[in-house]
């Protein structure tokens, strides 16, 4: 199994790139989260990899993080999702805000993501509930928080003074998501 490759970046064509290691090109499928932070073609660079064998050939799969191959190696545990969705969604999402979006169980973030419908997210939350967090360092305290900075930035931006954002906010429960949170406080805002 090949777990990290160390060399030369020869080609950048997403989401692929070719990892030259002495005269041998390695061609790696990754996610545009590793790929927009890869140094320019001709520097060096370390990718741990996701080593994968079918039928139809032999894959790899590069990333800078840790916390990114994990978060991959457990889509793939997932029925009906390949590496190509895999990968769609680490394009899509960070690792923190996936595992935000699973700890909260927000269906709209999944959904905004190419190739992912209504019924994948569904079932993207339920498996990857509690699978996420421990391991990328995000505790639901944290998520929480910036959920609510997020509720808070939603209103200012639609208008509305401190004054009336806080107070929406203070009528919200603790442990509210971005979007469910966001759709309650314009209610309580629309009563006022």
């Amino acid at each position: 199994m090949i777990g990290r490759l160390t060399g030369l970046i020869a080609e950048k064509n997403p989401p692929q790139i070719v990892l030259d290691l002495n005269g041998v090109g390695y061609e790696l499928d990754v996610p545009m989260s590793t790929f927009y932070n890869l140094p320019s073609v001709g520097e060096k660079t370390s990718l741990l990899t996701h080593f994968a064998v079918r039928e139809d050939g032999h894959f790899l799969y590069g990333f800078l993080t840790e916390a990114e191959r994990f978060a991959f190696r457990q889509l793939l545990k997932i029925s009906g999702i390949g590496a190509r969705t895999a990968l769609s969604v680490l394009s899509g999402l960070s690792v923190g805000d996936l595992a935000a979006a699973v700890a909260q169980q927000e269906i709209g973030r999944l959904i905004k993501v190419p190739g992912i419908g209504k019924k994948t997210a569904e079932r993207l939350l339920l498996e990857l509930k509690g699978k996420l967090a421990e391991t990328t360092g995000i505790s639901l305290p944290a998520v929480v928080n910036d959920a609510r900075q997020d509720i808070s930035n939603a209103l200012l931006a639609l208008g509305y003074n401190d004054k009336e954002a806080a107070a929406a906010m203070k009528a919200l429960p603790a442990d509210i998501g971005t979007s469910d949170g966001i759709r309650q406080a314009l209610k309580l805002l629309s009563k006022v």
